[in-house]
C-alpha cells in the first residue's frame, strides 16, 4: 500500500521488486551451468541498494559486485554471508576495510597486485580476483602480464585468486567481431590459470550463449529491466516507473512560444502541461531533443504517458520543470495534480534514453534525491 508521502510527492518512483527478482532468475537460467551474480553498484543502479540486496539474495544470488570498497562496506550488513567483490580493487589506506567487512578485491593492475601482496604479508592468505584485459583497454592486467604471472615460479602461494575475470567491450552487439576476439583471448588466460573459476559475461554476454558463460556471469542492466542487446526485443520486465506531478495546464495560441529561448513555437492552439521534473532529478536536458544527438537519438525528444496516450515533451528540460504537449487528449482529461509517467510500464526507459542520446544505465543511475520511492512486490 502506498504511503501518504508517496501519494502526495511531486516526483515518485515505483520499484517492482517482483520484477527485479524475476529478471535475475531469468538471467540465472540463461546462464546455463554457470551461476549468475548480481551487480549492486551505484545504489543498485538507482533502485536502492537495501531493497535490491535483500530481494536478490532472497531470489538466490550469492555473489555481488559493487564499484568501491565504501559501497561494499555499506552492503555487507545487508547480506552477511554473501561474497562481495570490489571492482575498483585495493589501494593503500583502504586495506583494512576489505578485511573488516570481508570484501574481495579485484586486482586490476600490477600496482594493485603489489598493494594486495603487501597487505597479505601482514594478514596472511586472503581471496582476490584477477582481472585480465582482453581488449576493452579500461581495467585489468594485460594479456602478457597475466601470462607472465601465471608462469612465474616466484609467485607466492598466498596469492590465491578465487576468480579470473575479463569484461566484454561489445557484448550488447552479438555480431561484433570483438566478442570472438575477446573470448579466444580469455580462453588462453583461463588455460594458464587452470582450475580457477572464470567470469566473462555481463548482461549482453549472457545472451551470447554458453561459450561466454564460464563459471560466473555478471548481469547488471538486464536485472534492472534495461536493454542488454542492441536491436533485439527486450525480454526483461520493467522494474522502475518514474512519475511526476503536473503543476499547471495552460493554453498557448497558435504562433506562441514556450520555454527558455522560445525554443518551441506552436503551429496550432495548444494545451501545455508544466510538470515537476527536470535535470536536477536526472531527467536530462538532452531529452529536450535539441541537445547533442548521440546513439540514435530522436530529434523530437522524449515522450511521457498520460491517460492512456503518449504525449511529447516540448521546449527545454530545465532544472525543476518540463513541458508536455497534451493537446491531443480530451480537454477535461488533464488537470493540475495528475501524474505523468516519464518511463516505466508504458514508456520503455531505453526509448526515453535514446531520445536524449544516452542509455538506460544513465537515466537509472541519475535518479535524484527528490523522488519518493514506493517498493512493491517481492520474491
Amino acid at each position: 500500500m502506498s504511503s501518504p508521502e508517496f501519494l502526495a510527492a511531486s516526483n515518485r518512483l515505483t520499484v517492482d521488486l517482483s520484477a527485479l527478482a524475476d529478471n535475475w532468475r531469468t538471467m540465472n537460467e540463461l546462464s546455463g551451468k554457470a551461476r549468475a551474480a548480481a551487480v549492486l553498484k551505484a545504489n543498485a543502479y538507482g533502485v536502492g541498494v537495501t531493497e535490491a540486496a535483500h530481494t536478490l539474495y532472497a531470489a538466490g544470488a550469492r555473489d555481488f559486485f559493487v564499484a568501491s570498497v565504501e559501497e561494499g562496506a555499506e552492503l555487507r550488513p545487508l547480506i552477511p554471508d554473501a561474497r562481495i567483490y570490489i571492482l575498483a580493487g585495493m589501494w593503500p589506506g583502504n586495506e583494512e576495510l576489505f578485511f573488516a567487512y570481508d570484501l574481495v578485491p579485484i586486482v586490476n593492475s600490477e600496482e594493485q597486485l603489489a598493494v594486495f601482496m603487501a597487505a597479505l604479508s601482514e594478514r596472511g592468505e586472503y581471496p582476490c580476483v584477477l582481472h585480465v584485459d582482453t581488449g576493452m583497454n579500461r581495467l585489468g592486467l594485460s594479456f602478457e602480464e597475466a601470462l607472465a604471472l601465471a608462469s612465474d615460479p616466484a609467485r607466492p602461494a598466498s596469492f590465491s585468486p578465487v576468480l579470473v575475470m575479463s569484461h566484454l567491450a561489445c557484448g550488447d552487439d552479438p555480431m561484433h567481431p570483438m566478442n570472438v576476439y575477446q573470448l579466444e583471448g580469455f580462453r588462453a588466460v583461463t588455460a594458464a590459470f587452470e582450475g580457477i573459476p572464470a567470469s566473462l559475461a555481463n548482461s549482453g554476454g549472457v545472451f551470447l550463449g554458453n561459450d561466454y558463460h564460464f563459471d560466473l556471469t555478471r548481469p547488471g542492466i538486464a536485472v534492472y529491466g534495461g536493454e542488454a542487446v542492441i536491436g533485439a526485443v527486450n525480454p526483461m520486465k520493467p522494474v522502475v516507473t518514474a512519475e511526476a506531478r503536473i503543476l499547471q495546464v495552460r493554453t498557448v495560441p497558435a504562433g506562441g512560444t514556450a520555454s527558455y529561448g522560445a525554443s518551441v513555437r506552436f503551429t496550432r492552439d495548444s494545451r501545455i502541461a508544466t510538470v515537476a521534473i527536470g535535470y536536477a532529478d536526472g531527467y536530462h536536458r538532452s531529452l529536450s531533443g535539441g541537445g547533442v544527438m548521440l546513439r540514435q537519438a530522436r530529434a523530437s525528444g522524449a515522450q511521457g504517458f498520460l491517460h492512456g496516450r503518449l504525449v511529447p515533451h516540448v521546449g527545454r528540460v530545465t532544472m525543476d520543470l518540463s513541458l508536455f504537449d497534451v493537446t491531443d487528449l480530451p480537454e477535461q482529461a488533464v488537470r493540475a495534480g495528475d501524474y505523468i509517467e516519464l518511463f516505466g510500464r508504458n514508456v520503455a526507459i531505453d526509448d526515453v534514453a535514446r531520445a536524449g542520446g544516452t542509455i538506460g544505465y544513465e537515466l537509472l543511475t541519475s535518479l535524484g534525491r527528490r523522488y519518493c520511492r514506493n517498493y512493491v512486490g517481492g520474491v
